[in-house]
């Protein structure tokens, strides 16, 4: 029965009410039966879930080595208490405490969100040596704990790094209000749609140039941004900054929040106008998912794995980043053409909506629990 396995997810890093984490993962495993908690900070803002998911929150620290000694402690304190059947958790920071929870009644999963390898070697902060030294440091220390783990990927392209490891894609749920709203009822309008968290990896200097590429449209971000970002990205709109807004400075944006703005304007397209990184070049973004189940055509960088997404499911644009001329090109043919970007939303809709919807990835989930119990 699964009713008497309990299940445990861990993060001490991530939202709590993070889309991977509570949104698909436990929200899918509670409604498959399992008895779920999920162990993170607390929400803020007085926001909690009325949902059976058990939520133990661990205490929030500023400072990341804080958090990393300290946090990790009451995480692992916490999760021992509650014996579960499995432990699932999703932070590079909680490897060692994973491996204490290990024993041979119960499993523990690891939950690769990010090439963290990749990530490393891309702070440009530190020197390249001293990258290059914590990056083999990191991959020896996830290869010594990890073998003791099952290991669940969020992306097709960790196959490559992580062979043994189960693809648990982090497509997104069909929001059926979504597939029944109908955007051909009006006129497009001269605004483009950002979601997620904003940086400088994800685009910000980029997407910050386009009321500057573009006299006619605004840009509107949605997605948790910090202050000083936001004051940069202001400044290099310089005169035109009045059209771009930013919602979520210096705070995180609610899932459902994120999802009440894709309705609240007939925006023209979603960008994700990213600079060239050897992370981001190789994933399939999840807010391309969100853009096509919500009927958005695509502005996208032109990486080869980007572009090829786009021109397959016929629903968006690919254009070089660095090109403001193709940039401006790409949104006048959007704005010139509503039918067309109609097409190309209707079409990203559809694909969700049969294939690339996180039901197909859920009841991989939950029949891999099932087996990992089983063999216990």
């Amino acid at each position: 029965m699964r009713s008497s396995k309990r299940v445990v997810h861990m993060t001490t890093v991530h939202y709590p009410y993070d889309p991977r984490i509570y949104h698909k993962e436990c929200t899918s495993l509670q409604e498959a039966g399992f008895d779920v908690t999920l162990i993170a900070q607390e929400a803020g803002n007085g926001v909690q879930k009325d949902s059976e998911i058990k939520h133990i929150p661990v205490k929030t620290y500023k400072s990341r080595l804080k958090r990393m000694l300290f946090g990790t402690f009451d995480a692992f304190r916490k999760a021992k208490k509650l014996d579960a059947d499995v432990y699932h958790f999703h932070d590079p920071e909680l490897l060692p405490v994973a491996w204490l929870l290990k024993k041979k009644h119960n499993t523990v999963i690891y939950d690769i969100h990010e090439d963290y390898i990749t990530s490393i070697m891309q702070k440009d902060y530190m020197p390249r040596p001293v990258r290059k030294v914590i990056a083999s440091l990191y991959k020896y220390i996830e290869k010594f704990f990890s073998r003791r783990f099952e290991l669940c990927l969020a992306e097709k392209y960790y196959k490559d790094m992580y062979p043994r490891g189960k693809c648990v894609l982090n497509y997104p749920t069909v929001n059926q209000t979504f597939v029944e709203h109908e955007r051909n009822k009006g006129p497009l309008e001269d605004k483009l749609l950002y979601t997620g968290n904003v940086s400088k990896v994800r685009g910000s200097h980029i997407h910050a140039k386009i009321p500057l590429i573009h006299d006619q449209v605004s840009v509107c971000f949605v997605g948790k941004c910090p202050g000083d970002l936001a004051e940069e990205m202001f400044a290099i709109a310089g005169e035109e900054k009045d059209r771009l807004e930013l919602e979520g400075i210096d705070r995180f944006i609610e899932k459902e929040d994120i999802e009440s703005r894709y309705l609240s304007r007939n925006w023209l397209a979603g960008i994700a106008l990213f600079p060239p990184t050897e992370h981001y070049m190789k994933k399939e973004l999840t807010k391309f998912f969100e853009y096509m189940n919500a009927g958005l055509p695509i502005l996208c960088s032109n990486f080869p794995v980007w572009k090829e997404f786009v021109e397959t499911y016929e629903c968006g644009l690919a254009v070089d980043p660095y090109d403001g001329e193709e940039i401006r090109k790409a949104i006048d043919y959007l704005r010139n053409n509503p039918e067309e970007a109609k097409r190309m939303g209707e079409n990203g809709k559809h694909a969700v909506t049969e294939s690339l919807n996180w039901h197909a990835e859920e009841q991989k989930l939950v029949a891999w629990y099932d087996r990992l119990i089983a063999g216990k």
